[in-house]
């Protein structure tokens, strides 16, 4: 027994890069020329093997140095679950594992495995009290757990990302109150709940993010202000919303939710994309549209509605196939494969779930019946190939690569002939490998976000706080061990979300860095009020900023980042940086020392233009006032001093931002700009405001004398 579960170690822990059948006769053949039996390996022997004939062979799809170290993860598995004594039991005489194991996926009824694994213990329990050998049906049953849990795994970190987002968007619409804020709150604590005991609730957590995006919706466009009851306040749109900068938000926020509702698509209908490829082949179009930022509520909605109409029509056709297959088997001698098969492919179709790989298993076993003499050779080639089609969904371009190869070899199979499996694993393995070096690459680049996150994360800011999140994500993703095409892909649009928001924390940094040097302390605390105006119609109604939440991916594992020394980067453009972030770098980083406050500004230049010339008017202390007028990022007019320069910089992102006044003030002067024009700052500075204010206060309002 303990031999039978030390040769399942190396398939599960190395599937991922060569085919569990290529792998188990690797074993079988190694074990055989040592003079001994999968049955009887040892650990002494099996680690020898592994250091041996699995590591050359490792070497034909992947580098050498990825080669050992998962040679040496599977070692270090083989010695821990050795001297632990907690090798899992292959109960080759007995169900009570697999029945244990099966309760834990009960709450998945509607997953294929579900059913498949429901067969699978109903004939095992037939065959064991007729006394026959269940040992192939307990693997099988072993198999389909290991798949379920994983899934059941990916799950959990995607939802643990999920309520991460849904706690940060209840921080923002708290204050809002109503009837929609609590159910919000309602859902979010099921949800966390749920997660902490490793359970999947998608019904609750995709109620949660409707009602954040409409909650959203009202805050960003402003309506929340202009209603007494938000619960009576009808939700805005960005077509019917006025104002330009409401509407980009709004719009923003409507096309983030449209692409999350494509992306719960795929998963919802992934069974019927695959047996109607004509439909993936639409859904991807979509996923275009996605990255252009043309996708829109109502086409997802759409198709949505399409999707439906087509998978009752699918089922139907399915149905119809299952009967005729049931009368064609009927005088068939039924093995425990075709019951499996025909049982799970009933229950599956009854709940309303596509049965695609089971009738397919039945189609070939009927086409070998009708072979005669070969039935048998012509069955296991066909189950071969089915096994290739499903290991290839897990291996990103494998599918599309191996469906015309794997057309030809069962045609080849129905008229007589054999078919090349060899060659489709081997064209498999050489995906396999490639995934697996891209993996490799993927996981130090998430050691490398996790690291640069620790040098900015004291930063207050959104940037950082979402950065937070991600980084967490990151964490989970990466404890994750072989991962499904889609585990996979959304592992790759982390990153990329991470790394983008790195770029944008390190330029709040730079930022803030600047202003503080030029400006001093004082300057950044006269900021306040300003972006505290700006900001109004998103923080007027909200409670105070929230400490940080209980990490959503706890119940998962902890793994410490792997050290990895950040590569040398060009320094990037500073990323255009939104109100509230600006804000809470800049005043994250007052405690910083700060630089000399700059000189006395020089007299104006002779060549300064008439139209911008300042007002004789006399103040009491004579005092001096310089302007300046930036247009489109440059000085246009007034000294070119470094205070200039850093107030050019800090104008530009107001500009971005949409602001048109800003009133500061710093150790020695007071400064006022205003913007009447896309790309143009007037610019005063003096030691008073009523100097500022009597001297050149109607040209910064008009621009005129």
């Amino acid at each position: 027994m303990a031999s039978a579960s030390l040769q399942r170690l190396p398939v599960q822990m190395l599937g991922d890069l060569v085919s569990p059948r290529a792998l188990e006769r690797i074993l079988q053949d190694a074990a055989q020329a040592r003079g001994s039996t999968l049955d009887t390996l040892d650990p002494a022997m099996l680690e020898d093997i592994l250091k041996r004939e699995v590591f050359k062979r490792l070497q034909l799809s992947v580098p050498a140095p990825l080669a050992k170290k998962r040679v040496s993860e599977v070692l270090n598995e083989l010695m821990k679950t050795t001297q632990e004594r907690q090798l899992p039991s292959p109960v080759v005489s007995s169900l009570v594992g697999l029945e244990d194991g099966a309760r834990r996926f009960t709450l998945y009824f509607d997953w294929p495995e579900t059913q498949r694994l429901r067969g699978v213990l109903s004939v095992a329990r037939q065959e064991e009290k007729e006394g026959r050998d269940i040992s192939a049906l307990v693997l099988e049953g072993q198999n389909l757990i290991e798949v379920m849990d994983r899934r059941l795994q990916e799950g959990l970190v995607e939802q643990g990302q999920d309520l991460a987002e849904l706690r940060a968007t209840f921080t923002r619409v708290q204050g809002m109150g109503g009837k929609e804020v609590r159910r919000l709150e309602t859902l979010i604590g099921q949800i966390d709940e749920a997660q902490s005991q490793g359970t999947l609730l998608p019904g609750e957590v995709e109620r949660a993010r409707n009602i954040t995006f409409n909650l959203r919706k009202l805050l960003e466009s402003s309506v929340v202000q202009a209603v007494q009851n938000v619960d009576t306040a009808e939700i805005p749109t960005s077509a019917t919303i006025l104002d330009p900068d409401a509407q980009a938000r709004v719009l923003a926020l409507e096309q983030a939710h449209a692409a999350q509702q494509l992306g719960t698509l795929e998963r919802e209908f992934a069974p019927l994309m695959q047996a109607r490829p004509d439909l993936r082949a639409q859904h991807d179009a979509l996923r275009g549209l996605q990255h252009g930022n043309q996708l829109t509520a109502d086409t997802v909605e759409n198709w949505r509605e399409q999707l439906k109409f087509e998978r009752e029509t699918v089922l139907g056709e399915q149905r119809s196939r299952l009967a005729q297959l049931e009368t064609a088997l009927a005088g068939a001698v039924s093995g425990a494969d075709m019951r499996i098969a025909l049982d799970s492919a009933r229950h599956l179709l009854d709940m309303g779930s596509l049965a695609t790989d089971e009738l397919q298993e039945l189609s070939a076993m009927h086409e070998s019946l009708q072979a005669g003499v070969n039935a048998q050779s012509q069955l296991a080639a066909q189950r071969e190939l089915l096994d290739i089609e499903r290991s290839a969904r897990n291996v990103l371009g494998a599918s599309a690569e191996l469906a015309p190869l794997l057309a030809q070899a069962r045609a080849e199979l129905a008229q007589g002939r054999e078919a090349d499996v060899t060659a489709l694993w081997n064209l498999l393995e050489r995906r396999m490998g490639a995934a697996a070096q891209e993996r490799e690459d993927f996981d130090a680049r998430a050691d490398r976000v996790v690291q640069e996150y620790d040098t900015v994360r004291s930063l207050a800011g959104e940037t950082t706080q979402k950065l937070g999140r991600l980084a967490d994500t990151l964490r989970a993703q990466r404890r994750l061990g072989r991962m499904s095409a889609q585990a996979r892909e959304r592992y790759e649009q982390t990153l990329l979300d991470a790394e983008a928001l790195l770029a944008e924390a390190h330029a709040e940094y730079r930022a803030a860095q600047e202003v503080t040097a030029t400006f001093g302390q004082d300057a950044l605390s006269g900021l306040l009020d300003v972006f505290d105006f700006e900001e109004a119609t998103d923080t007027s109604l909200l409670a105070a900023a929230p400490t940080p939440s209980a990490d959503p991916f706890a119940a998962l594992g902890t793994l410490p980042a792997a050290p990895v020394t950040p590569p040398a980067t060009a320094p990037a453009p500073a990323p255009t940086l939104s109100a509230s972030a600006l804000f809470d770098t800049l005043l994250s980083s007052i405690g910083t020392p700060a630089a000399p406050p700059p000189a006395p500004a020089p007299a104006e230049p002779a060549g300064f233009p008439v139209a911008f010339s300042l007002p004789q008017v006399p103040t009491p202390d004579s005092e001096a006032v310089t302007t300046w007028l930036f247009q489109h990022g440059q000085i246009h007019h007034g000294p070119h001093e470094p205070a200039a320069q850093g107030m050019l910089a800090l104008l530009t992102q107001a500009s971005a931002l949409g602001l048109q006044r800003l009133d500061m003030n710093d150790a020695t002067h007071v400064w006022s700009a205003r913007s009447s024009a896309p790309g143009e700052w007037r610019l005063g500075r003096a030691v008073t405001w009523t100097a500022l204010d009597e001297r050149v206060g109607p040209w910064l309002d008009t621009g005129e004398n």
